[in-house]
């Protein structure tokens, strides 16, 4: 069986490319397609070194660094791959990734980090946090989505199974497509995370300074707590802003290799994450170090975190992303602290270990080819059984007759 595993884009090792590499070890033939491929040396060491053959965009000035420039393009650019010569195609899609031409004869199954985004039910918000909500800019750009929410659906059509990566992601597949799909957690390096039982005196947080991780959030709450340390560790575009923050309390570490960051999440008290995220890694990563969570309450989190409700919890959600309901969640923690163990944080995180995707997502798959394959070649009824079958019923009014095909 030939195997193609079609991802969106690589220009970094995060999340998403960690299902990638999962996927690639369990089809290591698996040939690999992209819209571009600009990963180091380093990066692709994690996919077996594989490179991925790649689309016209790859070769357009500036694809390395601007990549989502060519957004409009995407969807042509990823129609344009030959998947014809495979039986079995993997897509690992939050962008255009689902979006590629497979034949009747052909297995399509969809991994979904999250319908597009952009398109979806968070446009308002992108719009607004890229400057794009009102004049030329913004018609043009809502023109440019309304679009790509017509193709995004149609393209829905040629999967033949889709796999969530969280239930709130299931949800959003439901919404856009109008398609049921199978929740499978993405894989979390937990044996790389070990277990710390003695924390420190100290917060920390860990992400992207990006507008929708609400670091700048997370910031000024302990600004207002200067008996709370907190350690912040990633950079973006919004370091200088958080550098205006007068926080005493508040150390910014900037990107820090993961050697600091796993040091830093393992010993700290709790790990602060205020962003809505598709599933969020993050937070399952500090409980694998035994380390509780504080995170706002939708998405991803309520999937992964255990609040105070539970029998065994693993950490507080907040109900807002505002500075006082974290503030609040802080408070809260402090009081319930002795409630929450290390070893049942590290006993939840558990469930979302690397070993456990790989052998969930090869034995839906293996399922998946099965049905596929009584469909393409159904099973017949020889005739002279049949006949014989519907003489039974001709004489016997109690046996309910099959009509045949």
């Amino acid at each position: 069986m030939k195997t193609a595993i079609v991802h969106d884009w690589l220009v970094a090792y995060a999340g998403a490319e960690r299902v990638l590499a999962s996927l690639i070890n369990v089809w290591p033939d698996a040939e690999l397609y992209s819209v571009i491929d600009f990963l180091s040396s380093e990066d692709r060491a994690h996919l077996g070194g594989k490179k991925a053959k790649t689309t016209f965009i790859q070769n357009l000035p500036m694809a390395r660094t601007h990549y989502q420039n060519y957004l409009p393009l995407m969807p042509l650019a990823i129609e344009q791959l030959d998947l014809s010569g495979y039986d079995l195609i993997i897509s690992s899609s939050h962008a255009v990734a689902k979006g590629v031409i497979c034949g009747p004869d052909q297995t399509h199954i969809s991994y979904v980090h999250s319908p597009f985004r952009y398109a979806w039910d968070m446009q308002h918000q992108y719009l607004l946090e890229f400057g794009m909500s009102k004049g030329l800019k913004g018609k043009v750009a809502r023109m440019f989505l309304h679009y790509l929410r017509m193709w995004d659906q149609r393209t829905a059509a040629g999967v033949d199974d889709f796999v969530a990566n969280s239930h709130f992601i299931s949800a959003r597949i439901a919404k856009a497509y109008r398609r049921e799909s199978t929740v499978i957690y993405p894989p979390v390096d937990t044996l790389g995370f070990t277990l710390q039982e003695i924390k420190q005196d100290y917060y920390v947080t860990a992400s992207r300074m990006v507008p929708y991780k609400h670091m700048l959030m997370i910031i000024e709450a302990f600004a207002q707590m200067p008996d709370k340390h907190l350690v912040v560790i990633g950079d973006g575009p919004e370091m200088e802003k958080a550098r205006a923050i007068y926080a005493p309390n508040v150390r910014l570490l900037g990107f820090q290799p993961f050697e600091v960051l796993f040091e830093h999440m393992r010993n700290a008290k709790a790990f602060v994450f205020a962003a809505e995220e598709d599933f969020g890694i993050s937070p399952v990563e500090a409980q694998s170090c035994g380390t509780p969570v504080i995170a706002f309450g939708k998405g991803g989190a309520l999937e992964t975190v255990y609040g105070l409700d539970h029998p065994m919890p693993t950490g507080v959600l907040f109900a807002e992303q505002t500075i006082a309901s974290l503030i609040a969640a802080v408070a809260e923690f402090e009081i319930a602290r002795a409630r929450i163990s290390a070893t049942a944080c590290r006993a939840n995180a558990e469930r979302f270990s690397t070993d456990r995707f790989e052998r969930e997502i090869k034995a839906f798959v293996d399922t998946c080819l099965a049905s596929a394959h009584l469909t393409h070649h159904p099973v017949s009824i020889p005739e002279q059984a049949l006949n014989q079958a519907l003489a039974i019923v001709d004489h016997n009014p109690r046996v309910v007759p099959i009509k045949s095909a």
